[in-house]
């Protein structure tokens, strides 16, 4: 909530970096520190990945996926506080999380096509600033003059830790998930996940939440 010695952020501020880093957590509650706006870029590829699953195209073929998720109507708020995404006109918020969507949205996200439409999407969304926008590829290609950029790490310990924790499910198998999600993020041709030469890397793996956001703020306060 804004107040007179704290008025509403108006830039745009870029949280790129890989699963499990608490990306999700910090960004929300970073917008509602700065009475911002919050984007979870993430989810607006889980819910095409939902599109081409319903459809039924296989996920290797680019040309299926690309004319599904032309067709299909992607929705997100951008309100911290109540965050929802629907497809078609339908609340898709636990189908977006589902074990069968987080195993293939690495695939749906590396066709250029779909990268290309959503990135669009996403640049009508923050729109004149004064949002929180999270991903993988926010500060390289969404908004390159965001300010600040911050790619926030982890160990892998941590990260699964932390994903395993949140799905309660085994921590080998979560590890073993993330590894794979990174190779593919990471090497697809199209925007893969990189680190922006000008952002500030933020290792949370013995950091609490409280203590991420606070060093977001001091970063995104310095940054105007």
């Amino acid at each position: 909530m804004s107040t007179e010695s704290s008025p509403a952020f108006t830039g745009v501020v870029a949280l790129d970096g890989p699963s499990g880093t608490g990306k999700s957590t910090v960004a929300r509650r970073l917008a509602e520190r700065l009475d911002a706006r919050y984007l979870d870029t993430g989810a607006m590829y889980r819910a095409a990945t939902v599109a081409a699953l319903r459809a039924g195209v296989g996920l290797d073929d680019g040309v299926a996926v690309t004319r599904v998720v032309e067709t299909a109507e992607i929705e997100i708020s951008t309100d911290p506080g109540a965050v929802s995404v629907l497809l078609d006109g339908e609340p898709v918020d636990a189908q977006i999380r589902s074990a069968e969507t987080t195993a293939a949205v690495s695939a749906v996200s590396a066709v250029p096509a779909v990268r290309a439409q959503l990135v669009a999407a996403q640049r009508d969304l923050i729109g004149d600033g004064g949002i929180v926008v999270e991903g993988r590829d926010i500060g390289s290609v969404v908004w390159p003059s965001a300010r600040p950029k911050v790619y926030l790490t982890a160990s892998a310990e941590a990260r699964a830790a932390r994903r395993a924790g949140e799905l309660q499910a085994d921590v080998a198998a979560i590890a073993a998930d993330i590894a794979r999600r990174d190779g593919l993020d990471s090497s697809r041709a199209a925007s893969p996940l990189t680190q922006s030469a000008d952002a500030v890397e933020l290792d949370t793996t013995d950091l609490d939440i409280d203590q991420v956001v606070d060093r977001l703020v001091e970063l995104a306060h310095a940054a105007k």
